[in-house]
């Protein structure tokens, strides 16, 4: 259980990480991808870029 909690740790930090370029290529201004602004901070909700990317990443592990 442990390990499966450092494996999203490390998945949300690198999708923080690379958030910026996936909004520069459109992935993060998909229907479903929220923005909220809570005391000046902007909390960045990308559900839908999340579903889309877990289902591209099943679709090569299927084929490896």
């Amino acid at each position: 259980m442990f390990r499966w909690l450092i494996v999203v740790f490390l998945a949300l930090l690198l999708l923080n990480g690379f958030s910026a370029l996936l909004r520069k290529i459109g992935l993060g201004r998909l229907p479903g991808d929220f923005e909220i602004t809570v005391f000046g901070k902007k909390i960045w909700l990308p559900i839908a870029t999340t579903v889309l990317l877990s289902m591209l990443a099943a679709g090569i592990a299927r084929y490896l």
